[in-house]
């Protein structure tokens, strides 16, 4: 983690949006994080090379792949209780059928471009039965893979995240700070016009004496530069500049996946509501749900571990928060939805990718100038 604060910087030094000063709602956790959810873990693998002219299946690449671990390694067969919801559902997220039949998923969860999202998936089964194989000895896996486009600057036709760059996700994720901007899937995404990916933040709610964490990840790729607001001030106006150069066209594709996980104990039902209250954070930022924007929400808690097991033969018993008391906690996800996508802007630099295509970083000075 080094020295620095990690509400400021990210493990490699980069900016968070709290090195600006910018006044922010809620109470964050210790990192600021996902990773504060006690057992939740996250790995990226980053895959940058080549520049120039777009070669099909030599590059440029620019992509990646984001593991989140809901619980440690060895209860990774343990389910969680789950919820899902899809704003605009021009996108992918696997595994949402068995979510919404039975409120849980097991296995970790991958995030990654959209050309890749069944590589990842069946990497998973692969790693997971590895790791352990009894888990899928006699039963079947259904794992939760999600995907943002990342064709501007990637070459996204030349499939180049493999199942080794999954597994090394897998084995290289921790808890504590961890890193934001163009890191893992989130590599090659795009937000407002601004070079944006994977962001993070967290929120303490304390309940009755109790002190809960809600975590929240985004893979960042949505939204027009006219439209991008921070903390209800519309700055895409005056941004215009630096723009986009686009070497080939760029159609208007994006998209964002968020991961909301909360140890605080609820039903799948409560989870769906989690899950639902993201685009609200969305929204804080100038995210619209445009036509083309795959938009899918993903809600688990970590909590009643036996009663999402469910084994047979015996009743089963859950603790949950009652819904009269929920507000809270949806106050944790639009808060934290909004920071992590902000994070994910703040912690980048320019990059240039296939056919000499460039983003833009959101720039640190102009947000010094205008909030410090």
């Amino acid at each position: 983690m080094g020295s620095h604060d990690p509400h400021l910087r990210t493990p490699s030094g980069k900016p968070r949006l709290r090195s600006f000063g910018i006044a922010l709602d809620g109470t964050p956790g210790r990192f600021n994080a996902i990773t504060d959810v006690p057992g939740v873990s996250v790995g990226y693998t980053t895959l940058i090379s080549g520049d120039g002219p777009l070669q099909v299946g030599t590059g440029p690449v620019r992509t990646g792949v984001t593991a989140i671990l809901p619980r440690p390694v060895a209860d990774l067969a343990t389910p969680v209780f789950a919820g899902v919801f899809s704003q605009n559902g021009n996108g992918e997220l696997t595994g949402t059928h068995i979510i919404e039949e039975t409120g849980a998923f097991n296995f970790p969860v991958t995030i990654t471009n959209t050309h890749s999202c069944g590589v990842t998936r069946d990497a998973t089964l692969r790693w997971m039965h590895k790791i352990l194989p009894a888990a899928l000895d006699t039963g079947w896996g259904l794992p939760v893979a999600a995907e943002t486009y990342d064709g501007f600057l990637n070459d996204i036709n030349g499939h180049h995240v493999s199942v080794e760059h999954v597994a090394k996700a897998f084995d290289g994720a921790s808890g504590g700070a961890i890193e934001e901007g163009s890191v893992g899937g989130g590599t090659g995404m795009i937000t407002f016009g601004f070079k944006a990916g994977s962001g993070t933040a967290s929120r303490i709610i304390e309940w009755q004496g109790k002190r809960y964490t809600l975590g929240v990840f985004v893979q960042a790729n949505f939204g027009k530069r006219h439209n991008f607001t921070i903390r209800g001030r519309r700055v895409g106006p005056e941004l215009v500049e630096p723009a986009i150069r686009e070497a080939t066209a760029r159609a208007e594709k994006g998209s964002i996946i968020a991961v909301v996980a909360t140890d605080a104990p609820f039903l799948p039902h409560q989870m769906k509501r989690l899950a639902r209250r993201v685009p609200l954070g969305i929204a804080m930022t100038g995210g619209y749900g445009y036509h083309s924007s795959g938009d899918i929400f993903l809600a688990f808690s970590t909590a009643n571990p036996q009663a999402a097991h469910g084994a047979s033969g015996s009743i089963g018993y859950a603790e949950f928060i009652p819904d009269v008391d929920i507000d809270p906690f949806f106050d944790a996800v639009v808060q934290g939805v909004e920071e992590a996508i902000l994070n994910a802007l703040v912690a980048n630099e320019d990059m240039t990718g296939r056919d000499g295509n460039f983003v833009p970083a959101l720039a640190k000075s102009w947000l010094k100038e205008t909030f410090g």
